[in-house]
């Protein structure tokens, strides 16, 4: 057998070689690839700040064995589920309580949210807490805070946001505050879809538009759902306020045909009879009815809060109906409109 000649060896070397750096490039993980940055983060930093806030107000309070301690403890959960839902895609460290919260955040401060001077009067009005009271006019503080975001915040964010100021709301008035919205709140003046000094309103966004008909659509629902709720309650107080809802719903109705009008769309039109998720038999079922109704709507505006041009009627709207829905004795869930995760 001939001898390898010195051209081979160096070919089975060069061969080893490269079987030894294939070996090597496996063996290495893959650099992570870049992500971008989250555009929220400044107003998601300033939402935790105001959420710890308000947890250490209630832990203040519950802190001296208030005598409704129980019902404290579940509005203080409801605050762990907005916790978590406000900080999003933040790394872990910053979606946990902490021990002693802040007034403000740190970082960048977007230009159209409130200013650190004005969240840090409220987290310091917030940690004062002693009495429900002082919680019930923190719960408020904060849910303007909320709302004072929407504008610069992504549409899911938005979405959030509205939800979250919508169960600060109800928990103010569980705490003391307002037991339900105006009856006859009058919607906003403008019924152009864009918040624009153009004469001419500018068409909504294929999505938007869908949300809105979607809200349209529930508006419409009430708007029949009322009229039985009403036809099912003596005579009195509850039956007044039933009509007084009613009434509001309508306006609402008629105000988002308008807008689709103005918006170059057609708007969606009332079924010619809707099916009623359960019997209606008394008082009690109508009352059960209703909160169904305005239930079924805070999913709807939760959706149209992520229209830019309607986020803030859509939150308002949102706001009302949870509020409603809950002097109506539905069970409100910590984030009105938006579906619950395990």
């Amino acid at each position: 057998m001939p001898a390898p000649t010195r051209r081979t060896l160096l070919a089975l070397g060069a061969l080893g070689g490269l079987q030894l750096l294939c070996g090597c490039t496996g063996d290495r993980p893959a650099p992570p690839k870049p992500t971008a940055a989250d555009p929220d983060r400044p107003l998601r930093l300033r939402q935790l700040a105001a959420t710890d806030a308000l947890l250490a107000g209630y832990d203040a309070v519950l802190a001296t064995g208030p005598a409704d301690a129980d019902r404290l403890a579940d509005l203080r959960e409801d605050l762990t589920r907005h916790r978590e839902a406000l900080a999003g895609p933040l790394p872990s460290a910053s979606a946990s309580p902490a021990p002693s919260p802040s007034p403000s955040p740190s970082g960048p401060v977007s230009p159209a949210a409130p200013s650190a001077g004005s969240a840090a009067a409220s987290a310091s009005a917030t940690a004062t807490a002693r009495t429900s009271a002082d919680l019930a006019a923190a719960e408020q503080r904060t849910a303007a805070l909320r709302l004072a975001d929407l504008a610069a915040a992504s549409p899911e964010l938005a979405r959030t946001l509205a939800s979250v100021a919508a169960s600060d709301a109800a928990h103010a008035a569980a705490l003391g505050g307002p037991t339900a919205p105006a009856p006859a709140a009058a919607p906003a003046p403008s019924d152009s879809p864009a918040a624009s000094a153009s004469a001419s309103p500018a068409a909504l966004p294929a999505a938007d538009t869908a949300a809105l008909q979607a809200a349209l659509a529930a508006e419409h629902a009430a708007v029949y759902g009322y009229g039985v709720v009403g036809a099912f309650l003596p005579a009195g107080p509850q039956r007044e306020d039933a009509r007084a809802t009613y009434g509001a719903h309508q306006a609402r109705r008629d105000a988002w045909q308008r807008v689709l009008t103005a918006g170059g769309a057609s708007p969606t039109a009332a079924a010619p009879g809707y099916r009623l998720p359960f019997q209606v038999k008394d008082a009690a079922t109508a009352a059960r009815l209703a909160a169904y109704l305005e239930t079924q709507l805070t999913a709807a505006y939760a959706d149209l809060a992520a229209a830019a041009a309607l986020r803030e009627r859509a939150a308002a709207a949102l706001r009302e109906s949870a509020l409603r829905a809950a002097h109506w004795g539905a069970d409100l869930p910590a984030l009105p409109g938006l579906a619950e995760t395990a």
